[in-house]
């Protein structure tokens, strides 16, 4: 038995029209489908990166907030692999976005950030 590959993430918002902007307009992901789910009062879009799907972004009336960031049980964060980390935190700047300060990853000496997505799900930004 062998996993081929992830196939995709599933993220649930408390604010749709907000996520949506979020992962579209700032992050760039495209829009692949979008249907409202009328018997569950929830939106489901898929999202794709580089032609890949990637995002289910779901929304839901009152879902609960995240315990603890990021050390609950469970998803701990997502991570982008990005070529020019200077550019992409002064882009998310522009954009209102706040990252937290750089750092280097002790074991590869490779640079991430992080930041977070409206409902404060952390995202790492990984430079390759």
């Amino acid at each position: 038995m062998k996993i081929e590959k992830l196939h995709h993430i599933a993220i649930i918002c408390s604010d749709y029209k907000k996520s949506k902007q979020f992962y579209t307009e700032i992050l760039g992901f495209k829009v692949e489908q979008e249907i409202y789910r009328e018997k569950r009062e929830s939106y489901k879009l898929d999202l794709s990166l580089n032609g890949n799907y990637t995002i289910e972004l779901f929304s839901f009336p009152n879902p609960p907030n995240r315990l603890s960031r990021p050390e609950a049980t469970g998803l701990r964060h997502i991570a982008f692999g990005i070529n020019n980390l200077d550019e992409w935190v002064e882009y998310l700047d522009s954009k209102g976005v706040m990252t937290e300060p750089i750092r280097i990853d002790e074991f590869t000496d490779k640079r991430f950030t992080f930041l977070n997505d409206p409902d404060n799900l952390p995202i790492e930004l990984y430079e390759l």
